[in-house]
Formats: C-alpha cells, sequence, structure tokens
C-alpha cells in the first residue's frame, strides 16, 4: 500500500500521544493555531487548488539555468567561527558557540514523497550528507516534506547528536531509526540548553501540519537560538500575526532572522507570508538583520521563482533593516554589517 512507505512517517501515539493531549495547544483532536487559521481562502478548496494547479497560467515558475551556488568543507571547517550557510528553501547550517547545528535539513534533490514530485531547481544541490560533518544538534520545524525529508534525516542518523523539534515531530524520526535517547520534543515557550551559553527557545508559527490524509496531529514552530552576544530567530513555516510582535518584545530585538518569504498565494494567504509580510514580520521581532527564507530551491506556489527576492527587496528600502542574500553554500558571518551581497538571482 502506497501510504505504508516509510517516507509518508508515523503519527504519535502512547505516551508521545498523551503529552500532546496535555498540550494547551492541543484540542478538538489536534492543534491549533492561536488565531483562527484556515488553509485556504474563502471559497478555495483542495479540488480547485489541484485544478489551478494543472491549467492556471504559469510564468517562469523554475529558472531558465543553473543557480549559481558555492561549496566549503564543512569537515575541514573548525566549529569555532560563528556563521551560518544557506542550503536552499528553509535548510540551514549554523555554527554558533561551537556548536554544529542544522535546521531543516533538505539534501535530496526533491521535496517531496517521491523523486519524481517538486524538482529542486538546476544547481541548487551542492551538499549531500556525505558533505556534513557530526552534527550537535538537528533542529526541525514541521513535518512537512520540503522540511523533514526522509532519505536526508534517514541518512544522517548517525551523524547526529541530538534531534529537537515540536510535539509529535520525533515519531516519525523513531520510524526512520532514530533513537528515543536521540530525540526532544517541545511545545511552544519550551527551551533546552546546548551548552557554552546557547539556549534554544520553541515558540509559535501561524502555520499547520501533515504528511498524509490528515492534519495538525503533530505540532509546528519557529526557533530563538540566544546566546549571550546573540540572538537568532528562524520562522519555520508561518503567516504573519502578532505573535511576530510578541516574540520581539519578549527578546528584545533580534540580530538576524530568517523568515518564511516565498511560496505565498491568494489561495492560502495565512499560512505563508509574502515579501512584504516578512520585513513587517522583522520590523515586529525588532530585528537588525533579515534573510528571506522558503524561497529559491523548489516551486510551491504560482508566482516566478525570483519573485521573492526582488519584491524583499523592494520592501526593505528605508525598512531599517539589513536585507542579507547570500547564495546558496555561501557563509555568512554573523555580524551584521551590511555587506554587499550580489543580485545573483537576476544572472539568468
Amino acid at each position: 500500500m502506497v501510504l505504508k512507505q516509510p517516507q509518508f512517517g508515523a503519527l504519535p501515539q502512547g505516551r508521545y500521544l498523551e503529552r500532546i493531549q496535555r498540550s494547551a495547544n492541543y484540542y478538538g483532536n489536534e492543534f491549533r493555531n492561536p488565531l483562527e487559521t484556515p488553509l485556504f481562502a474563502d471559497g478555495v478548496t483542495m479540488f480547485s487548488v489541484l485544478w489551478g494547479n494543472l491549467f492556471a497560467k504559469k510564468e517562469r515558475l523554475v529558472p531558465e539555468h543553473p543557480l549559481p551556488a558555492q561549496k566549503v568543507s564543512l569537515h575541514t571547517m573548525g566549529a569555532e567561527p560563528d556563521l551560518l550557510i544557506w542550503l536552499g528553501h528553509s535548510s540551514w547550517y549554523l555554527q554558533l558557540e561551537g556548536k554544529r547545528i542544522l535546521i531543516d535539513p533538505v539534501l535530496s534533490p526533491y521535496g517531496a514523497p517521491f523523486s519524481f514530485m517538486n524538482k529542486a531547481f538546476a544547481g541548487t544541490s551542492p551538499y549531500s550528507v556525505e558533505d556534513m560533518p557530526a552534527i550537535d544538534y538537528l533542529l526541525l520545524s514541521h513535518d512537512h516534506y520540503d522540511h523533514l525529508d526522509y532519505a536526508t534525516l534517514k541518512a544522517l542518523q548517525p551523524k547526529v547528536g541530538m534531534v529537537i523539534c515540536p510535539l509529535g515531530v520525533g515519531t516519525s524520526l523513531l520510524a526512520w531509526g532514530y533513537g528515543q535517547d536521540q530525540i526532544e520534543e517541545g511545545d511552544w515557550a519550551d527551551q533546552f540548553q546546548l551548552g557554552n551559553g546557547l539556549t534554544l527557545h520553541i515558540l509559535p508559527a501561524r502555520h499547520y501540519s501533515g504528511r498524509m490524509m490528515v492534519k495538525n496531529k503533530t505540532l509546528w514552530a519557529g526557533f530563538a537560538l540566544v546566546t549571550p552576544t546573540r540572538r537568532l530567530f528562524y520562522s519555520g513555516d508561518s503567516g504573519y500575526g502578532p505573535h511576530f510582535a510578541q516574540i520581539g518584545q519578549a527578546f528584545k530585538g533580534f540580530d538576524l532572522v530568517l523568515l518564511d518569504c516565498g511560496q505565498y498565494d491568494s489561495r492560502w494567504p495565512l499560512i505563508h507570508m509574502t515579501p512584504e509580510e516578512a520585513v513587517r514580520a522583522a520590523q515586529d521581532l525588532g530585528a537588525a538583520a533579515l534573510i528571506p527564507a522558503h524561497v529559491g530551491r523548489f516551486t510551491i506556489a504560482n508566482h516566478p521563482w525570483d519573485e521573492p527576492f526582488e519584491r524583499v527587496l523592494a520592501a526593505s528600502k528605508d525598512s531599517g533593516l539589513v536585507l542579507k542574500t547570500p547564495q546558496i553554500g555561501e557563509p555568512l558571518d554573523l555580524d551584521v554589517s551590511g555587506e554587499p551581497f550580489t543580485p545573483w538571482w537576476r544572472l539568468q
């Protein structure tokens, strides 16, 4: 049976389900956003979305040529320098306080349960699991295929020290060969001490979850990573909402934020941000610098593949934000200085 294949993951049960049922964010047998968040706009159905995807006019959804990317040796790089490497879409390699951290890694050339679906843009897969060093912490924001990739996570397991993820997401990892002692699950507002003064906070996002036919049985989240000298925030997948201002006030601002900025669509206006909303969210968060996420590797929504970059560039002017747009694979110093970035997406 197709849905019994391992890439579809597993649903929480036993003590994992019992913990979920105690969550203040779980009621009516599902997780819910604090703010009402329908998956689709009024009048839009899953059938109409599928029909539109087949027959609506599509314009430049995929680059005409391979995208430029960089690659460095992570095995020979010491863990001491604080740096960030965008791996495309919403995948990140981070070094912080001597810890090597992977966030939502999708190193497969597709972001779907099968390799013929949602293929990555040419040139955007320079890194493989073999290129990854030993990982201290693997952070997973939610269970959608373009964030929780079976092939990548299965192959990564021997290299991972600890996984930290929202409630319920760890059940799939257990099914994929991870040990119970490798996985820590958390609810919104939970925090974990990662060592060397580094604290991870699991925070709200405005989204949904589900890999099979059922929705919202596992939690979705963003993350704040806080050291004595730095504050970073990753939104995960999230629509715009008051949670950004609340988080910004609680943490007194951030040095750098990585925000959902692509795959927006008028058919699902509340679960992803437009570039303009991402700039507004960065301001709400009290951010000094912004990197757009959920862009540059896969096509999920019906907008030109490079439109998010152009729109966030325009929206960030006169915003007080430093906009950083590194190439995939380009090491980025975590200092906020506004070094110039080439508009690499225009080189098509």
